[in-house]
């Protein structure tokens, strides 16, 4: 079963009433990357590539069609017996734009990231709405322990 949107936001920060929606709670973009480096990823390990920082002109990321790493301004935890899923806003779908995620695990605390493939140039203001973060019940063993824990905070 999926949750509220008022018990998700219970397990993230910070959030306006705005971002509040009945079954989730809409994250913002805080940081958008590009990689310039290439990346690894083995059977023992991982590298992620080394990023630039896309600068905001006048508070706007103006992106031209690519891959970016999008990070959320809000720190989430995710409770235990939950599992969590990011979606994109339609807002970006109908601007050919599309964000993809992975699984978020129980006991995962941090800001994280998404990827934001653009297929079209658009406009994105800092701070604008564009996923939303969701919930649901679930049976787990153990909880998340790995390197990305407390991630960009």
């Amino acid at each position: 079963m999926f949750r509220s949107g008022t018990f998700v936001a219970d397990h993230l920060e910070p959030v306006a009433a705005e971002q509040v929606q009945p079954n989730g709670v809409d994250l913002t973009a805080e940081a958008v990357f590009e990689q310039v480096e290439r990346g690894r990823i083995g059977r023992d390990g991982k590298t992620v590539g080394e990023r630039a920082a896309v600068d905001p002109e006048d508070g706007v990321y103006a992106l031209d069609p690519g891959a970016y790493v999008v990070r959320y301004g809000e720190t989430v935890r995710i409770p235990d017996e939950h599992i969590g899923f990011i979606y994109p806003r339609s807002s970006l779908l109908r601007n050919s734009c599309m964000l993809n995620t992975a699984v978020w695990d129980a006991g995962y605390e941090g800001r994280g990231e998404g990827l934001l493939q653009v297929h079209r140039p658009v406009e994105i203001e800092a701070g604008a709405r564009v996923a939303q973060m969701v919930f649901a019940e679930a049976n787990h063993d153990g909880t998340y322990d790995g390197s990305y824990q407390g991630e960009n905070r």
